[in-house]
């Protein structure tokens, strides 16, 4: 968790594989986060009388390329998949006995389509739409 900051939010570690056959993550943030998509009056009131309850953790991953394998001789005309942005909405509850229990959600990507924002195209707006593209499941390690 970085001081300072409300709500809590911070970096992921990835841990090396010594295998390397991991998606490389280049940087990644989380937050905890009232729902994104209906914010309502905003859970501050809630620290008034007991601890603030976010019931989101958005997660956010950039990626680094991935070479693809290539035939022998051709190691110059490998393909690759370029650097992605993840998005995934993580749901917590929770419960008296066990404490916070966090669950998995959809891994997303975000396409973006640049639109003309004005009939003479002096002003444009970029909107994005959210692809799922996976599943990302979560377990407490004891």
């Amino acid at each position: 968790e970085e001081t300072g900051y409300e709500p809590p939010q911070g970096a992921l570690v990835q841990i090396p594989n010594p295998d390397g056959d991991r998606l490389k993550i280049v940087s990644s943030r989380w937050l905890l986060s009232e729902d994104p998509n209906d914010r309502k009056d905003g859970l501050w009131v809630w620290g008034l009388f007991a601890e603030p309850l976010y019931p989101f953790m958005l997660l956010q991953l950039e990626t680094d390329k991935i070479v693809l394998p290539a035939e022998e001789g051709n190691e110059d005309d490998a393909d690759a998949i370029n650097p992605l942005k993840l998005f995934v909405q993580l749901n917590h509850q929770r419960e008296k006995e066990v404490g916070v229990i966090l669950q998995g959600g959809e891994v997303k990507v975000r396409e973006m389509e640049t639109m003309k924002a004005d009939p003479f195209g002096a002003a444009t707006v970029e909107i994005y739409d959210e692809v799922a593209i996976g599943k990302l499941n979560v377990e407490a390690i004891v």
